[in-house]
């Protein structure tokens, strides 16, 4: 009976710290002398709760992390500036991997191992990527999204996937580092062992500025590295770029967040929001054409991604703004 009543009460949380946030003044987020002409204030937080709905469940269904779709679809069509929209960002990402992580770890299916030593590269630069990002001027930033999400859609179009990669022999680095696992399958059980070990870590000193810089996490570029680059199943390279989400976002996170880049009116609907509608995504994916959705997600990205480019260059002769501008500014798009 007792766990019954949790399990409702957890089930109102969201609904609840929904109407918290919109019965909240203005003020609470900074909002002080609201222009008598401008779009009422909780008009913004209430369209991103629909959206981020809308993305959480073709997040699931496409296969992809939140914060790729997060970051060029509200930094292009909603008026909060960019830095903010990365701070999210990241936030979205990290809800998800925490979300995910013990259970992955707990199914023997995300590696430790395998996790540890990219997760040092990945987050140490991502926190490197992060202060950079945040020192750019908003239009340079646009512009090098909108480049990384078209290459991103590059990537989706062309990357392959390898079940089990074929490892002949593990390199010096894995086996001093005891990278290795047994993987468990429903039709067969097998080691696994990895090799390219150092290319793959250089690759993720890329990676982790990128998604420090961008906040789009990094579940697109994790997976392909450490199945196709480094040998890992394709089950173990999810599951452990899932997990290494939870580490190389929290160090990025908090350098938006010690430099006033998050902000409640766009980080409480975005997470409400991507976790209602991963919840609904799930149940859908049992219909749903993989195909279908695959292509639909490379359309948006393509779209956002142009957007983002085409704001880019855009403001290319516009005064730079600083990086990082007052809550109020930020809030109403200016």
């Amino acid at each position: 009976m007792k766990k019954n009543g949790t399990s409702k009460g957890w089930g109102a949380m969201p609904v609840l710290l929904a109407a918290l946030l919109l019965a909240l003044p203005a003020a609470a987020f900074g909002a002080e002398a609201v222009p008598a002409d401008a779009t009422a204030w909780w008009i913004w937080p209430l369209l991103l709760l629909v959206v981020t709905f809308v993305m959480g469940i073709v997040a699931v269904l496409g296969g992809v992390g939140g914060g790729v779709l997060y970051v060029p679809i509200i930094g292009g069509f909603f008026p909060f500036h960019i830095d903010f929209v990365r701070g999210a960002g990241l936030l979205v990402a990290l809800s998800g991997a925490l979300a995910a992580g013990p259970g992955l770890l707990k199914a023997n299916l995300a590696s430790l191992r395998l996790a540890i030593p990219v997760a040092l590269v990945a987050s140490s630069c991502a926190i490197v990527g992060a202060m950079f990002g945040l020192a750019l001027p908003a239009h340079i930033v646009k512009l090098l999204l909108g480049v990384t999400i078209l290459g991103i859609v590059v990537i989706m179009f062309t990357a392959k996937k390898s079940d089990c990669p074929d490892v002949p022999k593990a390199d010096a680095l894995s086996s001093a580092l005891g990278i290795y696992g047994i993987y468990q399958g429903p039709d067969k059980t097998f080691d696994w062992k990895i090799h390219r070990t150092i290319p793959g870590l250089l690759t993720f000193i890329i990676i982790g500025v990128m998604a420090g810089m961008f906040g789009l996490g990094a579940g697109w570029a994790n997976v392909p590295v450490l199945n196709l680059m480094m040998g890992a199943p394709l089950k173990i390279s999810v599951a452990t770029s899932k997990f290494l989400l939870s580490i190389t976002d929290t160090s990025a996170a908090w350098v938006y967040l010690n430099n006033g880049a998050v902000i409640p009116m766009l980080v409480a609907p975005s997470l409400i929001g991507i976790m209602l509608g991963s919840f609904v995504g799930v149940r859908i994916l049992k219909v749903a054409k993989p195909s279908f959705i695959r292509w639909m997600v490379i359309g948006i990205l393509a779209f956002a991604g142009s957007k983002s480019l085409y704001d880019g260059i855009k403001a290319m002769n516009a005064p730079a703004k600083p990086a990082v501008q007052h809550t109020q500014e930020a809030s109403h798009g200016k």
